[in-house]
């Protein structure tokens, strides 16, 4: 891991990209917080501004794969950072004249822009690394979505009652110029920026566009072990949906009505401490099961804890689970994490990564959408729960079933895969 922060073009990535989701955690949980305070008999409210989160990927994802391949990935990264900057002044703005429909409109267009980040930032640090490497990142990315979950929610709720909604969406704007600065001041090979050749904005055309999409497209429908992996995404978007929404609900309007506030940061406390426990075993249990067990086994018991957190009546069998849940799922996204880059030559990682989010997205958006639509009029918070654990249980049950036989076929000797590939 030391060897990882001895590398200055990844630590500064790794600062930039902390900077940029601290930002968002503490502006979009205060912005949450925000909205069901103020409109308590409106649960809809905070489930649409979750879904202006969601939206927007799948409105720009054919694009954004395919400028991350072909534009100044570092530029690309940066620009995104400011662009966004800029987008959460108006937001100020539109927040303190109480404008909800023009909020979620800007909510709608940051969204959109940082989607762009993302490709770019993911080709940079494949990049910057080595393949030996790629485990040990993903696993430090885990624990810091650990540390996300553990404090989130709480500096959201400490933002908002301490500085307003105000204080915390600057606090959001200055996360994303840091990040940008962060960004623009490492050094990479002209290789890493553009692996794809030297291009300008102007030299792009839409019929280049549809046809760099397409052949990401074929390489992704090409590589049947890649295509399975990012076919579980959809469900995995379902959970992330819910459970965007799903802590403060459940203190709202089940377990703890009246300290729903600082019982939902307790959730997240819990959930971020397993999320570290299970970071810090993630790479000694992939190293001993393997991939593809880690992530059979570990989808299996996460469904069966989040079908007994439906069944909890109580904070303090609650919280308990939700701990032992993200010692659990945080092996399961390293797993993914450092498969991913090993299975896809870098000329191909921005297209490759944008297919995974609209995949997930589709299904955040379509759960957030079944959660403003059917909550709390046609399910409760337990069938919410119940609902997440049958989705879990199917990826489960589909990765069981696929990814053994393409790991067995691909680790053969005469199998037509590349080191790589092999390497799950």
């Amino acid at each position: 891991m030391s060897a990882l922060f001895r590398n200055p073009v990844f630590t500064r990535l790794f600062l930039a990209a902390f900077a940029s989701q601290l930002g968002t955690v503490v502006g979009n949980m205060a912005f949450a917080y925000y909205l069901v305070d103020h409109f308590s008999t409106r649960p809809a409210l905070a489930a649409t501004a979750e879904l202006m989160y969601s939206l927007p990927t799948l409105a720009v994802f054919w694009l954004v794969g395919v400028i991350a391949d072909l534009l100044d990935r570092k530029k690309i990264a940066a620009y995104s950072d400011w662009i966004r900057a800029g987008l959460t002044l108006l937001l100020l703005v539109c927040v303190h004249g109480q404008l909800l429909t023009l909020c979620f409109l800007v909510l709608f267009l940051r969204s959109a822009i940082a989607k762009f980040f993302g490709p770019a930032e993911m080709g940079l640090l494949q990049g910057s690394i080595g393949q030996a490497q790629y485990v040990q990142a993903a696993g430090l990315n885990q624990m810091i979505m650990g540390l996300f979950m553990l404090f989130g929610m709480s500096l959201g709720a400490a933002a908002y009652r301490f500085l307003g909604i105000e204080g915390a969406i600057l606090i959001d704007g200055a996360s994303f110029l840091i990040s940008g600065l962060l960004i623009l001041s490492c050094r990479f090979t002209a290789e890493v920026r553009m692996p794809s050749g030297h291009y300008a904005l102007r030299d792009i055309r839409f019929p280049q566009l549809l046809k760099d999409f397409r052949e990401g497209l074929r390489y992704i429908l090409g590589h049947k072990l890649l295509l399975t992996l990012i076919s579980g995404f959809l469900f995995f978007g379902i959970v992330n949906g819910v459970f965007a929404v799903l802590p403060i609900f459940a203190m709202k309007y089940k377990l703890s009505p009246d300290n729903y506030m600082l019982h939902a940061s307790l959730i997240t406390l819990c959930l971020g401490t397993g999320f570290l426990i299970g970071s810090l075993a993630g790479s000694a249990l992939i190293h001993r099961f393997t991939r593809p067990r880690v992530l059979i086994f570990g989808l299996l018991l996460s469904s069966l804890l989040i079908v007994a957190l439906g069944s909890a009546d109580t904070l303090w069998i609650y919280l308990p689970l939700v701990l032992i849940e993200g010692i659990c799922i945080a092996p399961v996204n390293i797993a993914l994490g450092s498969w991913l880059p090993e299975l896809v030559i870098p000329q191909n990682m921005g297209r490759v990564n944008a297919m995974i989010e609209p995949v997930m997205m589709l299904g955040h958006s379509l759960a957030l959408g079944f959660v403003a639509i059917a909550f709390p009029a046609v399910v409760s918070i337990t069938w919410l729960h119940y609902i997440l654990g049958l989705c879990t249980l199917l990826v489960s049950v589909y990765y069981g079933f696929a990814l053994p036989p393409l790991v067995r076929r691909l680790a053969l000797p005469n199998g037509n895969s590349s080191a790589a590939e092999r390497a799950g």
